[in-house]
């Protein structure tokens, strides 16, 4: 039975949350504050963690930070729920480290689909090795296991959703892939047509990859259509690997 961790001060909201979760067959841990909602996630290693931004004591944006920054909770998928809707708001949200946004108000059906998309992408990626996808072209290796890229034969550490994005563009390297598509492939559900959620992946992965991040050679924007993974073939690479080492 998955367990979910709910860090939120407002308790009305927290308790009609779990019990939702609990009624969708879910183990669920409560917290009421940050220090005491990062203290839990360390003690119990929660498959889930649904945190609120506007918390007593260290804030959301903070907690998630923290809980990034540490080897035992830096892989667990965070739901942030909070009242804060702008679009600045989830770009810090997503910057802090958080996986996927849900604004308050929210429909508990809207909620238990985002924890099941969640739940879902973190089982399943590990999984890629198992069909027949492509991991690997030129300079690329995606290693499943440990969420990790093999770039130009240098590790990388990549988070759930940045390996799940590398994963959607190596499927189709070369070709141009929407912002819908990337979104239903890489959220596993429909959300709303912000895509900024997907241009703040964008940047994180071009930061790891690129040389010149604010100039990409190999995760293009293609204007009005999407985003263009291009890879040199093996000669190429290796080429462009000497270029860059001499």
């Amino acid at each position: 039975m998955p367990r979910i961790l709910v860090i939120d001060d407002d308790p009305a909201i927290s308790e009609l949350v779990s019990i939702n979760l609990e009624m969708a067959g879910y183990e669920v841990n409560q917290a009421a504050d940050g220090i005491k909602g990062q203290a839990l996630a360390l003690q119990i290693q929660p498959d889930l963690i649904m945190l609120d931004l506007m918390l007593p004591k260290v804030d959301g944006f903070t907690v998630c930070q923290r809980l990034r920054r540490d080897e035992r909770t830096a892989d667990i998928p965070v739901l942030m729920l909070t009242a804060l809707g702008q679009t600045q708001d989830k770009v810090d949200g997503f910057n802090a480290g958080a996986d996927d946004y849900l604004t308050k108000p929210f429909e508990l059906e809207e909620m238990l689909a985002r924890v099941r998309a969640l739940l879902r992408r973190t089982d399943r990626i590990p999984q890629a090795a198992k069909h027949a996808e492509i991991l690997n072209y030129g300079p690329l290796t995606l290693v499943p296991e440990r969420f990790e890229a093999i770039w130009f034969e240098e590790t990388v550490k990549l988070t759930h959703l940045e390996f799940e994005l590398l994963h959607c563009l190596l499927q189709r390297h070369g070709q141009t892939v929407s912002p819908s598509e990337i979104l239903k492939e890489v959220w596993g559900y429909d959300p709303d047509d912000d895509i900024e959620t997907i241009r703040v992946h964008i940047r994180h992965l071009r930061t790891k990859l690129e040389p010149d991040p604010r100039h990409p050679r190999y995760i293009k924007t293609v204007y009005g259509a999407g985003y263009c993974l291009e890879l040199p073939t093996a000669d190429q690479s290796t080429a462009e690997a000497d270029s860059e080492a001499s």
